[in-house]
């Protein structure tokens, strides 16, 4: 199974925070794959401080990279419309990420459950007092 991160966990991770490695060297010992998408790339390197540039480039290199396919692109539109009519705003960037795991069949790790209300997503438990 593949696992797409969410931003606050690849930070998390880049951060040495949270016990962030360890989880991360759990899901790869369980046999998950371990992946990013164009918007937590992007939200990574908006928050990403010089110094850590070597290694965030890296790290994400070293995960699997999941395409945002016209699909995904479509599906999470629709998604944020529906979302809107029931009087709950989501922000386009979550809906682009779930979409991702939905369209690849991806598990999503994420500390933000509540900016990912979809009940067909599949969520991985985070360990507990982690935030």
């Amino acid at each position: 199974m593949t696992v797409l991160l969410d931003t606050n966990v690849l930070i998390d991770v880049l951060r040495n925070r949270n016990g962030r490695r360890e989880f991360l060297t759990e899901l790869l010992d369980g046999g998950k794959q371990l992946a990013c998408c164009a918007v937590t790339v992007a939200e990574v390197y908006a928050g990403m401080r010089s110094a850590e540039a070597r290694e965030t480039a890296e790290f994400l290199r070293s995960l699997d990279y999941l395409e945002i396919t016209l699909e995904a692109s479509g599906l999470a539109g629709r998604m944020k419309a529906a979302w809107a009519k029931k009087g709950i705003t989501l922000t386009l960037p979550d809906v682009l990420i779930a979409a991702v795991a939905l369209e690849h069949r991806a598990a999503l790790a994420t500390d933000n459950r509540k900016h990912f209300p979809m009940t067909e997503l599949q969520m991985v438990t985070m360990p507990e007092g982690s935030r």
